[in-house]
């Protein structure tokens, strides 16, 4: 199952990004917050776009695949969107506004390639049957 390897970097994307907030923290002894610290702010930030960006793409690739979709398009479509997650998290944490522009391109392309693929190789016939 290829999917279930982009299913696994993005766990550990999400671990990396959550482990750098608590490092935070930490560091700035802050349990609720940001405290006012802009790197936490950032790292808060980071996390967060992380989280509403990889599972919407992990559960659209989960179902590529079991859709039927070639395995070509699923690394091609895994890779988009690990890709763009990462170039956009270090373009956000190094305010590098191309690195972060280039990478949300990466991650929409990777959704809208995923989203047409699940609706070509949607089972038409078995959504549309009377029984």
């Amino acid at each position: 199952m290829v999917s279930a390897l982009y299913v696994v970097f993005g766990a550990m994307l999400l671990i990396k990004l959550s482990l750098d907030v608590v490092k935070l923290r930490t560091q700035y002894r802050v349990a609720y917050g940001d405290g006012g610290f802009y790197e936490l702010q950032t790292a808060i930030r980071v996390h967060g776009n992380a989280v509403e960006y990889i599972p919407i793409g992990l559960v659209l690739l989960v179902i590529v695949e079991m859709n039927g979709a070639p395995n070509w398009s699923l690394h091609l479509c895994g890779l988009m969107l690990m890709t763009g997650r990462i170039m956009h998290s270090l373009g956000l944490r190094h305010r590098e506004f191309k690195l972060r522009r280039t990478g949300m391109s990466a991650t929409y392309s990777a959704l809208i390639v995923m989203v047409l693929l699940n609706l070509w190789y949607l089972p038409w016939e078995l959504i549309f049957s009377w029984r």
